[in-house]
């Protein structure tokens, strides 16, 4: 099995990045706008949009307030995946510093690459995002 992890480390308070976080339903809005175009909740599932078009579910798993972790995953069969189970972390490094942690494992693995570069675009634009933010407030 494939496993990606990204890390990028955000000047914006921990429990800021946190709230952000564990907003599920507005990802698109708070966390990656324009990364993700649109999400809405069904159940305890959310339906996203990517940039390209691309819709997917995303299946609820855990949100552990005290790790400040959100774990998700795509069914089977989507885009060539037999298996897809992700999750994010928000780390305090500091008062004012977050480092914000992003892992996926998949299957197969030739998928990784392409996968990889999302996440790098996705984490990237959180970080852009919730710096922004906090620099207008």
């Amino acid at each position: 099995m494939a496993s990606i992890r990204r890390e990028i480390v955000i000047d914006v308070r921990p429990e800021v990045v946190w709230d952000a976080l564990r907003d599920w339903g507005a990802v698109h809005t708070r966390l990656v706008p324009g990364f993700l175009t649109d999400a809405r909740v069904d159940g305890e599932d959310r339906i996203v949009t990517f940039f390209d078009g691309t819709i997917v579910r995303e299946l609820f798993v855990d949100l552990d307030e005290e790790a400040r972790r959100v774990v998700w995953a795509v069914g089977g069969g989507e885009f060539g995946l037999a298996h897809y189970n992700a999750s994010a972390q928000v780390l305090a490094t500091s008062a004012e510093r977050t480092r914000f942690v992003w892992i996926a494992d998949l299957l197969p693995h030739e998928l990784a690459p392409a996968v990889g570069e999302m996440m790098e675009k996705g984490i990237g634009t959180v970080k852009r995002t919730l710096e922004g933010a906090a620099a207008v407030a």
